[in-house]
């Protein structure tokens, strides 16, 4: 069976919760990618900062990206995957809490993410459409 880890993008970079904004968002721009896990000083995850939450968070709601840090907009518990967890189980994660992007850990250290098109890549047509649905509806 497939898992987690087969499909993961290993690698996956935080940006510390003290971290401006801004620097996300750069960070997001050099690595090519639309969320970084929020991580503490105790390396564990506190959240997700998506390029939405930058738009709509900081720069719609007025505030300053340069001084407002990454950790300020980390939002109750994080969804995470275990590295050894079967792909049907993040598909039913990612469909659920309807989430595009799906932190992997190892105990709690992040080893990867899982994204829509990971999952798009490896699961079979109909449940793609089903998890493209889910994500899509509001």
């Amino acid at each position: 069976m497939t898992k987690a880890r087969d499909i993961m993008n290993g690698g996956a970079e935080c940006v510390g919760a003290q971290e401006s904004v801004l620097d996300a968002a750069r960070k997001m721009k050099d690595l090519g990618v639309g969320a970084l896990p929020i991580c503490g000083g105790d390396h564990k995850l506190h959240g997700m900062l998506t390029d939405r939450d930058v738009v709509v968070k900081v720069l719609g709601a007025g505030k300053d990206p340069a001084t407002c840090p990454a950790g300020d907009l980390a939002q109750g518990e994080v969804v995470t995957m275990g590295v050894d967890d079967d792909v049907e189980e993040v598909l039913r994660t990612m469909t659920e809490h309807r989430i595009r992007r799906l932190p992997v850990i190892d105990g709690h250290d992040l080893v990867g993410m899982v994204s829509q098109a990971d999952l798009a890549c490896s699961l079979p047509d109909p449940k793609v459409a089903e998890l493209l649905q889910a994500l899509s509806t509001n």
